[in-house]
């Protein structure tokens, strides 16, 4: 299939980032990757998104200038007439230089109502790169409730929190109700529902601009979920997948997840409502179009068959 504007829906919606500068951020957006960012504190590319914290352009074709919200308010044939009142999911290239505060993300419910209608937050990550013997915090040691907001009303962080080893290519799930955190030196490609709600648990007493940041504790022992879940379910390593071919990483409510190495030509229909493509390394052409690492863009609903060739590997995602 060659690409014309004679269908709008055929258009690859290709996307300008936003990007976030974080007091835990660092340069690497710059360095890794081939996008001018606003300074060495560079924390987040939101490269995927309709957030109205940080709303994505269109770079070219038939809806060059347009967000991304206009576009599913205005066109809701690209994206499968998918029943929500906002465009559903959002995609980080999150740069930690230093560790991310240790947080927590309710679940729609409460979010809902305690956070103005927002959605809540379910993501999950994949991890580009990390230092050898890296670690994440994922889950929490408390047995009970009471035992929960003990260890966090007495500050009792070392017993309270619960690291895991990681290596680049590992997928993670991470579930409303589970504490997490990022750790410094490592870079991931992030996965989420459309929402920016975060309640940190604790943030090692950083100031910016002088005082602490906000903490929510409240909130977040209402959310966390107690007992965790096992280390063992969050985590995936995705090293060994076969080449040329989508693999499915994860399907939950929200979203799937896909990984695709591609070494050799391959097609695959397009049959998902829309398809987010992150190209994470190396270039190749998609129906003859030039892709490369960087690129963040949508394939809308009946773009038809998907030809990819090059090398090329590719992070995918759409909703359930």
């Amino acid at each position: 299939m060659s690409l014309t504007n004679n269908k709008e829906e055929k258009n690859m919606l290709f996307l300008e980032p936003v990007f976030k500068q974080m007091i835990w951020g660092g340069n690497r957006l710059g360095i890794d990757f081939p996008y001018q960012i606003p300074g060495d504190d560079t924390g987040e590319c939101w490269a995927v998104s309709a957030h109205p914290n940080g709303d994505c352009m269109v770079k070219e074709g038939s809806f060059a200038g347009e967000k991304l919200s206009e576009l599913w308010e205005k066109h809701p044939e690209l994206f499968g007439h998918v029943d929500s009142d906002r465009f559903p999911l959002l995609t980080k290239i999150i740069d930690a230089k230093a560790d991310l505060s240790i947080q927590v993300h309710p679940n729609d419910e409460y979010a809902m109502k305690n956070e103005n209608g927002s959605f809540g937050k379910m993501e999950c990550w994949y991890i580009l790169s990390c230092e050898e013997n890296a670690t994440l915090v994922v889950g929490h040691n408390a047995k009970t409730k009471e035992d929960l907001e003990a260890m966090i009303r007495e500050g009792r962080w070392t017993e309270f929190i619960r690291e895991i080893p990681i290596k680049k290519g590992d997928f993670i799930q991470i579930d409303p109700g589970t504490v997490h955190a990022i750790k410094g030196g490592t870079m991931i490609l992030e996965t989420q529902q459309n929402s920016d709600i975060t309640y940190r648990v604790y943030d090692y007493d950083r100031l910016a601009d002088g005082k602490p940041r906000e903490l929510h504790v409240d909130k977040s022992v209402d959310v966390i979920t107690v007992p965790a879940l096992d280390a063992s379910d969050s985590v995936c390593s995705t090293l060994g997948l076969p080449n040329n071919k989508m693999n499915l990483l994860k399907e939950c409510e929200y979203y799937r997840i896909w990984k695709i190495c591609v070494t050799e030509a391959i097609t695959f229909e397009q049959e998902y409502p829309f398809l987010i493509m992150s190209v994470l390394e190396g270039e190749g052409l998609l129906n003859g179009k030039k892709i490369k690492k960087g690129d963040h863009f949508i394939l809308p609903s009946g773009f038809g068959e998907v030809s990819i060739e090059g090398n090329v590997e590719i992070i995918a995602s759409s909703v359930r």
